[in-house]
Parts: C-alpha cells; sequence; structure tokens
C-alpha cells in the first residue's frame, strides 16, 4: 500500500492543537512538506519546530476573517508552490439549540467554515490541477448524519459543508482530485472538554458524568485520541486513496447507529 507522502506539500487548517495538530504531525511523518494555518503566530511556530524534519511553513489566519484566509492562501502558494492536500479544519461554533440562535450566528458560523473552505479551495485547485494529485478533507462531525442535541448552529454549518463537498468531488473527480469529509465522535480535545464542561452546568451534573454519559453511547467505551482521525485523514490524503472521493467516514468508535 502506497501511503508515501513525499514530493507532496499539505496545507492543514487549525494546526495548533488537537486533531488539526495530528494531521500536521502524521502527514509530516509519511514526507510531507506541511503549511500550517492558524490564528496564533506563536503557536505555529512551535509546532513548525516540532515536526519531523522537512520544507515545513506557517501562516497566521483567523478563520473570522475569510478575506484574511484567502490571503493566506496566496502567501503560501507565493511561499511554496502549489500544495497537493488540503485539509480543512475549523473551530466548532458555541453549543445550543438551533431554534435559540440568532441569524447572526449562523452567518458567522458559515463564513468560517464553508466560505473559508471555499476561499482555500478556489486558490489550492488550479496547482492541484496541474501536478493531477489532490485531496481536500474536510474535519466535520458525526452530526452529518445524525444532529448532535444542543450543537444547533454546528450541526446546520457541518451539513452544509458536507453537500458542499460531494458537490465539489463530483465536479473535481476528471482533475485526478478527491474530496472527502471525516467526521470525528468523541474525541479527546480541549473542543470536547469545553462542551462537556458547559452542558455538566446547564443540567446541574459533574463533568464526570457527563463524560460517563458519553462513552456509554460509545461501543469502544473510550474517547478517540487525535491521532487517531489523523490516521484516517492521512491515509485519504495518500496515493492509495484515489478512487475514494465524496464520502463521509466517521471515526467514532461504533457510536452512530447509522449505515
Amino acid at each position: 500500500m502506497n501511503i508515501d507522502l513525499n514530493g507532496k506539500r499539505a496545507m492543514v487548517c487549525g494546526s495548533t492543537a488537537g486533531i488539526g495538530l495530528a494531521c500536521a504531525h502524521e502527514l509530516a511523518s509519511l514526507g510531507a512538506s506541511v503549511t500550517l494555518v492558524a490564528r496564533n503566530e506563536q503557536k505555529l511556530a512551535g509546532v513548525k519546530a516540532g515536526l519531523p524534519a522537512g520544507d515545513h511553513q506557517h501562516i497566521a489566519a483567523d478563520f473570522s476573517d475569510p478575506a484574511a484566509v484567502r490571503s493566506a492562501a496566496n502567501e503560501a502558494l507565493e511561499r511554496a508552490g502549489a500544495h497537493h492536500i488540503l485539509i480543512n479544519n475549523t473551530g466548532g461554533p458555541p453549543g445550543g439549540r438551533a431554534i435559540d440562535a440568532g441569524p447572526d450566528e449562523f452567518v458567522r458560523a458559515f463564513s468560517a467554515h464553508l466560505v473559508c473552505n471555499q476561499h482555500l479551495a478556489q486558490a489550492m485547485v488550479p496547482g492541484m490541477r496541474e501536478a493531477g494529485y489532490g485531496r481536500i478533507i474536510n474535519i466535520i462531525s458525526t452530526s452529518v448524519k445524525a444532529p448532535i442535541p444542543g450543537l444547533g448552529v454546528s450541526n446546520t454549518i457541518r451539513g452544509a459543508v458536507a453537500s458542499w463537498a460531494k458537490t465539489l468531488a463530483n465536479e473535481l473527480g476528471p482533475d485526478g482530485i478527491t474530496v472527502n469529509n471525516v467526521l470525528p465522535g468523541f474525541t479527546d480535545t480541549d473542543r470536547l472538554g469545553e462542551l462537556f464542561s458547559a452542558k455538566a452546568k446547564k443540567l446541574g451534573k459533574t463533568q464526570d458524568e457527563i463524560l460517563a454519559g458519553a462513552l456509554g453511547s460509545i461501543p469502544a467505551r473510550r474517547l478517540a485520541s487525535p491521532e487517531e482521525t489523523a490516521f484516517a485523514v492521512a491515509f485519504l490524503a495518500s496515493p492509495s486513496a484515489s478512487y475514494i472521493s465524496g464520502i463521509n467516514l466517521p471515526v467514532d468508535g461504533g457510536r452512530l447507529q447509522s449505515l
């Protein structure tokens, strides 16, 4: 099986923590040169210093500002040339019921996720086409298949990104570009801790009680590590995944009850 990424360049968004950080390390370990993208310049520099040897870059961009993200993409292309792999990964919006969310919350989430993804894809696809090799992988959520209670805005936007990705997969397939979504389940990240903490406060429970309830819903009876999601991402980014496109791949320990 060919999972060698030597000679490939990958852009990994949200790469200073959690799943994005794990993806950056895994792709670099397979030989890819990685362009790290996140808000914090200092953290980016630290992550870059810790990657396996390679021609790695980092660019700071805030995904609340789509124009800044497009500018960062253009800067990355000027610095390093074409990118063959794009990992779209952005922190989710705050929790809460959909009916209680203000319209501006949906607009902000749509902008940070789908609009920024579109800017990045439009910037990167020409180089992918020229190379005859492209992988666009979106880290979204199992809510694409089953909405998660209390994450109304996130459920809505994640579904929009999934449909966008399926459309792109159809459009870009003839160019040798695959587009796939990875759907993490409950993963041991700061984001999950924040969500569990907010839920515990709202329900008058301890965070350990919320965690126990979550674990009971997972056949594997544990949280995922960020690295376990990164392994799936790395495979989809590899030459061996050339005939896999337009899919939603759960990495959730079997929690989803749908096929």
